[in-house]
């Protein structure tokens, strides 16, 4: 059965909060995976969870790169189907989903054969952690590219109104990974203990079982995939030109969010390998709240792409104030349980190691002072990808992403020490939301008015 829905008419907020919670969901399910994995190797010990936190960044980094078919998907879909052009929306489906698998097969040789390099460049100075890191990168890089179909299948089905499918088939990877994370990582029933390894291997096999569905239900119960064989339908150079052009700026500021987080982890890796661990765990904590607020402005975008392409402004202005309330109402709930409930959140991660929990419980405090802008600045770029501007969001996102590496140099080199390098990640997180959001409602006044001027003078002519 079809879910596609029409989000150009009806009430904004039903609308809204209808598409944002399966997203949200299946948000949540992909915060759970690696939370899955945190809980289970923090029993392992602090070491495990350094070693596939630092490999982790490889995935973030994985992250930046499917942005580029992701957002494609989800804004040519959109707004193929605000114009209710279905072989546009087609089209844009076949060629994310081709390019999705080119970049991971790609980047995923990259990995395997430079994984001893990649790992080094963090300076660890702990052969054991080293080890482990290798290991659980090595494997991953075997199911990267389940790693990239995935959310550009779900950006698919978001565009065209269907959150919920997506959220479905990704809790069943979900629950997979929670069966298996136990059994392969401390060596329960027919399985060896595996550690790290075992981590890194329930993640492959639940990611190739959502692929897996994602592919046979598309075949047989979705109108935008019949008649579409992905296969045979050759790369379509203007389609992918715009893909492009919609993806790749979210997709370098993605891709330099991960690379300065990867100096900042080895800024950190002078404190020893614990603070490495800390900030892993933390940033899983944190990204219950960031997640959220993307699952809104995943619905945003996909609003204000249908109502863009029905060229309906005003519930397009409607829309992103109704989706700035929602998001600040997360944020401040966020503020709130980082700040006064830290100690419980990260005890239940890591229980053992004292040191953890104290350099733990300071990092999610800080954290917590910036969530209410830090949602403001996920909403704005969702908003901003729904009319195609995707460059604002990466303008605002890379300065002050960079920013975050000299105030954390010069942060943590007074008396702040440790504390200086998660203060430079909440100002700048702060200032992020501040920035976008003052100029997404510039635009926003300004946008409609000028393209009537331009179609005037067209006509004049």
């Amino acid at each position: 059965m079809d879910k596609s829905v029409k989000l150009t008419e009806g009430n904004i907020s039903k609308a809204l909060i209808k598409l944002a919670l399966p997203i949200m969901a299946t948000s949540f399910v992909q915060v759970a995976y690696n939370m899955t994995d945190m809980i289970w190797l923090g029993r392992v010990g602090t070491k495990a969870v350094a070693a596939s936190g630092t490999a982790g960044f490889f995935t973030w980094f994985a992250s930046a790169l499917f942005m580029i078919p992701k957002i494609g998907a989800e804004v040519g879909v959109a707004q193929s189907f605000g114009r209710e052009d279905m072989d546009s929306a087609r089209k844009f489906a076949s060629n994310t989903l081709k390019l999705s698998v080119l970049i991971a097969l790609i980047y995923s040789l990259i990995l395997i054969i430079f994984r001893h390099q990649i790992i080094g460049f963090f300076k660890l100075g702990d052969a054991e952690v080293i080890t482990m890191a290798i290991d659980y990168l090595l494997i991953i890089s075997y199911g990267l590219v389940f790693y990239f179909v995935n959310p550009v299948f779900s950006g698919i089905f978001n565009g065209a109104g269907d959150s919920t499918t997506p959220f479905k088939i990704n809790s069943i990877g979900l629950i997979t990974n929670m069966i298996l994370d136990p059994l392969m990582i401390m060596g329960i029933g027919p399985f060896p203990e595996m550690g790290v390894k075992g981590a890194a291997w329930a993640t492959v096999i639940a990611q190739t079982i959502v692929t897996v569905i994602f592919v046979l239900f598309s075949n047989k119960k979705n109108q935008l995939f019949k008649d579409l064989n992905i296969v045979k339908i050759p790369f379509d150079k203007d389609c992918v030109k715009t893909i492009f052009k919609l993806g790749l700026p979210s997709s370098v500021q993605q891709g330099i969010f991960a690379g300065i987080g990867m100096i900042l982890a080895r800024i950190i890796a002078q404190w020893g390998p614990t603070p490495v661990a800390v900030q892993k765990v933390g940033n899983q904590i944190e990204s219950i709240s960031w997640m959220t607020a993307s699952g809104f402005s995943t619905a945003i975008s996909a609003f204000i792409g249908q109502n863009y392409g029905a060229d309906k402004w005003d519930r397009i202005r409607k829309g992103y104030k109704k989706g700035l309330q929602i998001v600040g109402t997360i944020g401040l709930f966020s503020t709130i349980v980082l700040i006064f409930g830290a100690n419980p959140l990260f005890r239940f991660f890591i229980p053992d190691d004292l040191e953890a929990l104290r350099i733990g419980v300071r990092y999610l405090r800080i954290l917590g002072v910036s969530e209410i802008l830090m949602t403001f600045e996920i909403a704005s770029r969702g908003a901003f990808n729904g009319i195609g501007k995707t460059i604002p969001p990466s303008i605002v996102g890379v300065v002050f992403n960079a920013l975050r590496i000299p105030m954390a140099l010069v942060f943590s080199s007074t008396f702040l020490g440790l504390d200086g390098i998660w203060w430079s990640i909440s100002i700048s997180s702060a200032l992020k939301g501040l920035v976008l959001t003052i100029w997404y409602i510039v635009v926003l006044k300004k946008v409609p008015y000028m393209e009537a001027r331009f179609d005037a003078s067209i006509e004049s002519e």
